[in-house]
């Protein structure tokens, strides 16, 4: 296989998207398939970002989980995945830690807060617990090199 008919990071983030949906409307990837025309198998590999989508399979995705086809393409200027490859060992765990389902649990409640302000302070309070976290990380760090 050629390197250009490798899947890209938007093939990824197109997968991702397709996962984040389905299970927004409680799909299985056995369900999705049905309803596709598709085995669970190729649901799973459109959504691990392995096998690349085509245009217009994308439009029968979007159709079946009931969202324009832009949707699929959200977070394609600013890849979570590359920001989270620095912390991580590899692509692979970078990517589980996006799809995680604590994570898309908080992604689904944190959009339903309709106050700004709320969601504000939430991100704040959510962000000061990372920083302090990391803090305590360090320090232990430094306390086994003694």
């Amino acid at each position: 296989m050629s390197e250009s008919k490798l899947p890209s990071d938007i093939d990824r983030i197109v997968g991702e998207n397709i996962y984040r949906q389905r299970r927004r409307l409680k799909l299985t990837q056995e369900r999705l398939g049905e309803l596709l025309g598709l085995t669970f198998q190729q649901v799973q590999k459109y959504e691990k970002g392995v096998n690349r989508v085509s245009a217009g399979r994308l439009y029968e995705i979007a159709s079946v989980l009931e969202v324009p086809v832009e949707f699929f393409f959200e977070g394609a200027d600013a890849s979570p995945s590359a920001e989270l490859k620095e912390f991580a060992e590899d692509a692979d765990e970078a990517r589980i830690a996006v799809l995680s389902d604590e994570v898309l649990q908080l992604i689904d409640a944190f959009q339903k807060i309709e106050d700004a302000s709320l969601r504000s302070s939430l991100l704040a309070t959510v962000r000061a617990a990372a920083s302090a976290f990391e803090v305590r990380a360090a320090d232990r760090g430094q306390n086994d090199g003694r």
